[in-house]
């Protein structure tokens, strides 16, 4: 049994030498050590054998057993090594070619924008405060003292969800949150989208972005609001920058006005952009917050006063960056939002 044990390890050495593949070594590894392979067969006679018999063909058999495992394991590592080193070779990468990074993207300019008018208020002391799009018809209108029969509250003008529900059309309704949870002195801006059933031109659409201003304290007058208002267009737009206020009417402030700054080209000068009167479009709308708006907030308007304005941050884009339509700024067009 011996001497068959050592034909079977020597049988099965020489063809391991003769292996190309792993499939060819696999069929090998079966003949000899699988459940009827050539080995096990041998052993499962090993009953017939003597007591003395036994421990000496035993080790045997494990010597055989060992070799041929080792001799299959050298040959699988020796082929994977070949195959990595073939693969290498076939996939050699070129260090020196130039590499393909991958495009970056950019805050949109209206963000950008945003986070700056964000950043600018609060340089100057105001808290940034956040509101749901979502808002009722009481903060979106009645409490800022628009009256059911109001434009503003017509359906065709308004997105109505459900009764007593609106998609907001203003920032306001983040006031008006702020004045009943809060006592004053108010000094806050809130920023985010606001919705109207607008028709879409080169200055208007029916989704936009718009920033609101409040404060409210004890002797607060139409002269803190222009100046307010001056101090954000110098440090928005420039030192040379000017204001030029209208009286307009607001159901949620008195006095009212709306306000114009220096066309950004020409400095007031006069140029082709802004039909050589020196103004830009208008910018934003302003006035002292109604007494009854400060009542509905639960706010004495006899012991306080305020002011209120805000701005399409869409417009404040078009203006900062001399863009004539801000149907650009919702295309998504890559050349044009890579300018900014």
């Amino acid at each position: 049994m011996k001497e068959k044990l050592l034909n079977v390890m020597e049988e099965a050495l020489e063809l391991i030498k003769q292996c190309n593949c792993n499939d060819e070594i696999e069929k090998i590894r079966v003949q000899f050590l699988g459940k009827k392979g050539e080995l096990t067969s041998i052993l499962r006679s090993m009953g017939q054998l003597s007591e003395e018999e036994r421990p000496i063909i035993g080790k045997v058999a494990n010597e055989v057993r060992e070799a041929i495992e080792t001799n299959i394991s050298d040959f699988k590592e020796a082929l994977a090594a070949k195959e990595k080193e073939e693969k290498l070779k076939n996939e050699k990468i070129d260090v020196t070619m130039p590499s393909k990074y991958p495009e970056m993207g950019r805050r949109h300019p209206l963000m950008q924008v945003k986070e700056e008018l964000e950043t600018l208020f609060l340089t100057m002391g105001y808290d940034v405060v956040e509101g749901p799009e979502v808002d009722t018809v009481q903060n979106n209108f009645d409490d800022l003292n628009a009256p059911d029969d109001h434009p503003s509250r017509d359906m065709s003008d308004t997105f109505y969800l459900a009764d007593g529900i609106v998609l907001r059309t203003q920032t306001s309704p983040v006031q008006i949150r702020t004045m009943k949870t809060q006592k004053p002195p108010i000094r806050m801006v809130s920023a985010g989208r606001t919705f109207r059933f607008d028709e879409v031109d080169d200055t208007h659409s029916p989704m936009f972005h718009q920033m609101e201003c409040l404060v409210i304290d004890k002797g607060i007058t139409m002269a803190n609001l222009k100046d307010a208002i001056n101090q954000f267009v110098k440090q928005m737009f420039g030192d040379e920058m000017k204001t030029r206020f209208r009286p307009h009417n607001f159901p949620f402030t008195e006095p009212s006005a709306e306000v114009d700054v220096s066309c950004l080209k020409c400095k007031g000068k006069g140029c082709e952009v802004c039909n050589n009167t020196g103004w830009s479009m208008e910018l934003l709308g302003c006035g002292m917050v109604h007494p009854n708006v400060l009542r509905n907030c639960g706010i004495d308007p006899e012991v306080y006063s305020g002011f209120a304005f805000g701005m399409g941050i869409d417009r404040v884009t078009m203006v900062k960056h001399g863009i004539n339509n801000i149907r650009l700024l919702f295309d998504n067009d890559e050349r044009f939002l890579k300018q900014f």
